[in-house]
C-alpha cells in the first residue's frame, strides 16, 4: 500500500475539487452540501497507487466515490483532477472504477473475505468482502454509487459492504467470470 504521509497536504484539497466533480456525475441526485462521512483504503501490492474511497453525505443520501492516486497518467482512465502532494509531487487522481489497480483490489478483497485498510483519517470506515461463489480477475464489479442497505442478488459471486459511524450499506456486487 502507498505509505500515508502524516501532515502532508494536497493542493487542491478534496473539499475543493470533489464536490464539484460529484455534482457533474449522472448518479448524483443534487443534494447539497456534501460532507465527508467516512474513508477507507485498499492496498496496492506494488505500493505505487493510492486507493481510497470517500463516503460523502448530502440530504440523507450517502455516495461512494472511489479514487486512485497515481504518480503518472493512466491511459484510458477517467481523470478527476491533478493535484500536488507536498511529499510525493504531482498526483493524477482518477475515478477508481476505471483503474485496474482498484478493480484488482476489490476482487481480491471479496475473494479473500477481507477487510479494507484503515484510512488514517478521523472518519474511518471499513469495507468488507464476502465471497459467495467464484471470483476471478475477469469477474465484473457492479458499483453502487448510492450506498444503502439492500439485498444481495442470488446469483452474486460476492459482495462488498461498508460500515461507518453513521451507517452501513452495500458498495458493490461482484458477478462471476464473464464469458
Amino acid at each position: 500500500m502507498g505509505k500515508i504521509h502524516a501532515g502532508a497536504t494536497l493542493t487542491p484539497h478534496f473539499r475543493e475539487f470533489l464536490p464539484a466533480w460529484v455534482a457533474r456525475q449522472p448518479w448524483y441526485a443534487g443534494e447539497a452540501p456534501l460532507r465527508p462521512a467516512g474513508f477507507f483504503r485498499f492496498e496496492d501490492p506494488a505500493g505505487e497507487v493510492g486507493v481510497e474511497t470517500h463516503l460523502l453525505q448530502g440530504n440523507g443520501t450517502t455516495y461512494q466515490v472511489p479514487l486512485t492516486y497515481r504518480p503518472a497518467p493512466l491511459i484510458g482512465g477517467a481523470l478527476v483532477t491533478t493535484a500536488e502532494h507536498s511529499v510525493l509531487g504531482t498526483r493524477w487522481i482518477y475515478d477508481a472504477v476505471t483503474d485496474p489497480v482498484w478493480v484488482a483490489a476489490v476482487l481480491d478483497l471479496v475473494a479473500g473475505n477481507g477487510t479494507s485498510e484503515p484510512s488514517g483519517r478521523s472518519l474511518d470506515a471499513q469495507a468488507r468482502g464476502e465471497l459467495r461463489g467464484v471470483v476471478t480477475p475477469e469477474s465484473a464489479i457492479e458499483l453502487d454509487r448510492v450506498v444503502r442497505p439492500q439485498p444481495v442478488p442470488q446469483d452474486a459471486a460476492g459482495v462488498l459492504t461498508c460500515s461507518w459511524t453513521d451507517g452501513s450499506g452495500r458498495l458493490a456486487v461482484v458477478r462471476g467470470p464473464q464469458t
